[in-house]
């Protein structure tokens, strides 16, 4: 009789896969450090249901050390007596633990995987909530990929740490320690031979293994590549980037030597694999052969029976497994460590712009709209001059402020700190007299409009990005705002209207009707105070008078706050701010300025850069 190897598991790479500690789990650690107690925490809402699956790991791996036990009575005085009875309980006994055990092991898995699901599902939300209370600083150093991963890929890797990793932690040590003892149960003599035996085999099969991993994460690497290309290359941007340039040779032979590359790496890593597999077979065939012979020798034969040979081969067969497991505890470890701390430096990173702990109680509906700016400064993180430097402006409620100056003047970013995009280094923004940072982010949002350069579209119908602005509205509503931001007629003329789907960021639409667009959607949240950072600059001449007719029936009665890109937008603006490296150098009506032969004089005898 002879233990055959056990098939390979997922991937080809099964659990007898020897693994490295990747050395970017070991920088991650190293860097944050992760306390067992609070990854303990986390189990703490389902820790019965946690003593619950390690009871039942426990019962499953005892169980599987008593089928050799009932082999031997079978064959050492069941057959031999033929006594039925005893044969018939050992057999009924085979099937009964095969029975239990199998309903352990759907248990245990049931509620593992009920326990991982919850623990993903709460770092999943409280990352995502985290993330979404960070400020706009976060996103621009912080590469959306990065982002994505943290919530898809470690969080998702959070159900291997409870279904595979802590589990498998105690299902093998415990599955060791009750076959070595069974095995000395059996014979002290035939297990101080596998003592010298399985750790050969064990080493051997781990070379051999070695070999396949190295090709394998090759070939993931490379297979990466080619779907980063894929994504890159056939992506709308990507095409129209390539035909442009004429680039086409040229990316498609990058592919093609991408692909070309996998099919070296996939033979080999077929050869490898076979390799592998006739290396586990040669042990497995050596070890019972090696058990064989040293029971056979005339020195250890006597008083060992068939029976237990047999128990002895079956159970020292299944150890194997377990002790490769074993010896991926440390490496598994590390990995699922390293998880925990890439999450919780996501859930550890301090909220930059936050809900006061006090806020001021606003009747929203009775907010005047009065603007001041206190001696504002902003620097960006790391920068050695100010953003913005030392501001102070008083917009009264109803009125109109247009910020004009230079390209890295400071008008964007003095305009994002109306909305609490950041809040200033110094200084403070008031509404009605009071600081900004005392009042709820969501009653900001209901006061302060933003329509941006960077108009951003969901890929969803008109109707869902609209209504992202006020989830109640009806479609009469809807309309109005479309009208009032002058793209209601080519909606309507749109066969599927409010359910037309605007692509992948508003790519169905042109950049002048995706800013429209955008602009209905301020409209129609209706706040005391808008932004417009270069509203219009998308537009065409004839479009932006339409738009700008619009906004300026929306803001009469209204404070508004516009970044200037044309002549047209600042000359009617109840007061210019001109910004030089974040400084105001002047202020006044556009009449008065151009008169003053200033910078804002300068300005107007060229275009207005954006």
């Amino acid at each position: 009789m002879t233990a055959m190897p056990p098939p390979e598991g997922r991937g080809g790479g099964g659990g007898w896969s020897p693994r490295r500690i990747d050395p970017a789990d070991r920088r991650q650690l190293a860097e944050s450090p992760v306390s067992l107690r609070r990854i303990a925490r986390l189990f703490s809402p389902w820790k019965g249901q946690v003593v619950v699956v390690m009871v039942l790991l426990v019962g499953a791996s005892l169980l599987g050390i008593v089928p050799p036990f009932l082999t031997r009575e079978i064959i050492d005085r069941a057959l031999p007596s033929r006594d039925v009875h005893l044969l018939v309980a050992c057999t009924v006994g085979m099937v009964a633990v095969a029975a239990l055990a199998a309903i352990f092991n759907v248990l245990q898995t049931w509620l593992s995987t009920v326990i991982g699901q919850k623990i993903m599902h709460r770092l999943r939300a409280d990352v995502f909530s985290h993330l979404q209370r960070q400020s706009v600083g976060f996103f621009t150093r912080t590469r959306a990929g990065e982002v994505q991963s943290r919530i898809t890929n470690d969080i998702g890797g959070m159900q291997s740490v409870v279904t595979d990793t802590v589990t498998s932690v105690a299902s093998n040590l415990t599955t060791v320690i009750a076959m070595a003892a069974a095995m000395v149960m059996l014979d002290w003599r035939l297990s101080l031979v596998s003592l010298v035996v399985l750790p050969l085999a064990v080493f051997f099969s781990r070379q051999v293994a070695m070999l396949r991993r190295e090709i394998t994460s090759r070939q993931q690497r490379t297979l990466a590549d080619l779907l980063s290309q894929v994504g890159e290359g056939l992506s709308v941007s990507g095409i129209r980037l390539t035909k442009t340039m004429g680039a086409q040779r040229q990316v498609t032979d990058h592919f093609v030597d991408t692909s070309r590359q996998l099919i070296d790496l996939e033979v080999r890593s077929q050869l490898a694999g076979r390799w592998r597999m006739a290396t586990m077979s040669i042990v497995f065939a050596a070890i019972p052969a090696v058990l064989y012979l040293a029971a056979g020798l005339p020195g250890v034969r006597n008083g060992i029976t068939i029976g237990t040979l047999v128990a002895f081969i079956a159970i020292q067969g299944g150890i194997f497994r377990p002790v490769m497991g074993l010896l991926n505890t440390g490496v598994s470890v590390v990995s699922s460590m390293a998880l925990f701390s890439r999450i919780f430096c996501y859930l550890d990173l301090p909220v930059e712009v936050d809900d006061p702990a006090d806020p001021v109680e606003l009747d929203l509906a009775a907010v005047r709209g009065e603007l001041g700016f206190d001696n504002v400064t902003y620097h960006y993180p790391g920068a050695q001059e100010p953003a913005v430097d030392d501001v102070s402006l008083e917009v009264p409620a109803g009125s109109s402020l247009a910020l004009t100056g230079e390209t890295g003047s400071g008008k964007s970013t003095l305009a994002s700190l109306v909305a609490r995009l950041a809040d200033p280094t110094s200084g403070r923004i008031t509404i009605d007299g009071v600081d900004i940072r005392r009042l709820r982010l969501c009653d900001l949002a209901q006061i302060v409009g933003v329509v941006s350069q960077e108009t951003y579209l969901f890929h969803a119908t008109i109707r869902e990005n609209l209504l992202f602005a006020k989830t109640s509205a009806t479609d009469d509503e809807l309309w109005q705002a479309l009208r009032a931001a002058q793209i209601s007629s080519l909606i309507e003329s749109l066969p599927q209207g409010l359910d037309t789907i605007v692509g992948e960021r508003g790519q169905r639409f042109s950049g002048g009707e995706q800013q429209r667009l955008a602009i209905a959607r301020v409209v129609l949240r209706n706040p005391r105070i808008i932004v417009l950072d270069e509203a219009t600059s998308a537009l065409d001449n004839d479009t932006e008078r339409e738009v700008q007719r619009a906004l300026d029936a929306l803001a009469e009665g209204r404070t508004s706050v516009t970044i200037a890109h044309r002549l047209s937008t600042v000359r009617d603006a109840d007061q210019i701010a001109v910004l030089d490296h974040g400084r105001v150098v002047e202020i006044g009506r556009h009449d008065d300025l151009v008169l003053a032969g200033g910078r804002y004089a300068s300005l107007a005898r060229v275009p207005l850069v954006a």
